[in-house]
């Protein structure tokens, strides 16, 4: 039996361990996907070496950049983002498996929002600065838009939320939300944005599926900008992952 699984903290919002157990049931593949619920990455080597006949991993929140030292190698987009969220155990020489790190975020996030991209989407605020946003970022640029950070607090080449005029508002038409605020049951939160500067022009995008619309995405509508939620990224990044650990 093929195993696979998830490593993250906390693991109770997520999606892929129901997602994955239901593909192999359905295409009658001999697999199980666990989840590792690790509170500290360096628990990581334990669930390898608990779990030898491991034949690949998703990597979520908290560790998407903290894993990439216990790898012994990176796909080019995961070296480029700098976060990984798909781990491939590859059979070596002489028996000994390789560790590659791969971002399937990027994909999946190309994928979901390029339809919804016009000519007027030239610049984008990309809310929070962790493993995700990275991501976007990346993803946004190899479709020709500019992205920058938005930071609770000042840092370089970042605007914080509190710098965010109704210039900047009008300048940069594509938001993405990468933070967990308003992620349930926190569903009264959103990101402190100044959504009265919002337009049908705007494209709201938030990377949580959880309400299916968020307090964010809801905010946005009232503005008439167009809104998307992070169900279908989530899904077509595990197609992506899927891939990577059979080859496709």
């Amino acid at each position: 039996m093929q195993k696979y699984g998830l490593i993250g903290y906390p693991l109770g919002h997520s999606f892929s361990r129901n997602y994955f157990n239901q593909k192999f049931e359905s295409e009658n593949i001999d697999a199980q996907y666990l989840n590792f619920e690790i509170p500290s990455i360096k628990d990581f080597k334990e669930v390898l070496k608990e779990n030898p006949e491991l034949n690949g991993l998703n990597v979520t929140i908290p560790y998407k950049e903290q894993v990439i030292p216990y790898l012994d190698d990176l796909d080019e987009d995961a070296r480029q983002i700098g976060a990984v969220n798909v781990i491939k155990f590859k059979k070596g020489m002489f028996g000994k498996t390789k560790l590659i790190g791969y971002n399937s975020d990027v994909i999946g996030f190309k994928q979901s929002i390029e339809p919804l991209l016009t000519e007027t989407h030239r610049k984008a605020l990309v809310l929070g600065t962790g493993g995700a946003s990275k991501a976007v970022s990346y993803g946004l640029k190899q479709l020709g838009i500019e992205p920058t950070l938005v930071s609770r607090t000042k840092k370089n080449g970042c605007f914080t939320y509190a710098e965010l005029t109704p210039e900047i508002m009008a300048e940069y038409t594509v938001i993405v939300n990468t933070t967990p605020l308003g992620m349930f049951p926190h569903v009264d939160a959103c990101p402190d944005i100044p959504y009265a500067c919002l337009t049908p022009f705007h494209l709201l995008y938030d990377l949580l599926y959880n309400p299916d619309t968020t307090l964010f995405m809801r905010k946005g509508q009232e503005h008439g900008a167009v809104v998307k939620n992070g169900l279908e990224m989530l899904l077509l990044q595990a197609f992506a992952a899927w891939g990577i650990w059979q080859n496709v």
